[in-house]
This record gives structure tokens, C-alpha cells and sequence, in this order.
């Protein structure tokens, strides 16, 4: 029997940048995961401490209260440590992992279908 075809939407919002007292910033972020159909929603809530020189993180916080987009490398870092959980999180709870299956091409000489020796 072939797996249904699952479309997985992914969005990561950086909903604030705090200043702490310990001189770092505070990101809370939330991560949401959408599967259509709809067999499971998945929503990741956190704060990200971000540590630096001094300068560096005044120049971030005023950024973002200008409005301007977060650095990539704080979006990326975040992004890279909750898909990893959410991955985890996503084998405990038996659905489709939320990053994207290698599709191998099929070549003009092998176009039959083939069914694969194994099943994950």
C-alpha cells in the first residue's frame, strides 16, 4: 500500500526581543508545524538567550525596534535547534518528520514501478 502524500508547512515567529539584566537579549519564539490532511499540528514555545559583546546586542535591540528583520544567524540557530526537537517529538508521536524526504529521479530506462525491499 503507498504512503498518502503529506504536505508539511513549517513557520518559525520571533515574537519579541527583551533585554536582560544579565546582559543578554531574550527571543521568545513560537514554531509551528501544519500537515495537510490535517493528521497533526505541531506548536514549539520558547525563549532563545542570546549572549555577545555589549555593542553587538545593542545594535540587535534597536534593530528590532526599528522593525527590521532579526539577524540570520539568530533565526537560523533557533530554526536549526527546534526543527531538530521537533523531529524527535515527531517519531515519538509516529507522524511524518518535518523536514523533506529525498526524492531520487526517475530515469527514461526505469520508469516502472519499483516497491522498495524495506519500509520505514
Amino acid at each position: 500500500m503507498p504512503i498518502p502524500a503529506v504536505k508539511i508547512s513549517t513557520n518559525l515567529n520571533i515574537l519579541n526581543m527583551n533585554r536582560s539584566n544579565d546582559d543578554s537579549l531574550e527571543v521568545p519564539f513560537v514554531f509551528t508545524i501544519s500537515y495537510n490532511p490535517s493528521v497533526a499540528q505541531i506548536s514549539v514555545k520558547g525563549k532563545a538567550n542570546v549572549t555577545g559583546e555589549q555593542e553587538t546586542l545593542d545594535k540587535i535591540h534597536s534593530g528590532y525596534k526599528e522593525k527590521k528583520t532579526p539577524p540570520p544567524v539568530i533565526v537560523q540557530t533557533v530554526s536549526n535547534v527546534v526543527f531538530l526537537e521537533s523531529v524527535i517529538l515527531s517519531k515519538s508521536l509516529g507522524i511524518p518528520p518535518p523536514i523533506p524526504l529525498p526524492k531520487i529521479p526517475v530515469t527514461g530506462a526505469s520508469k516502472r514501478k519499483v516497491e522498495p525491499s524495506y519500509r520505514a
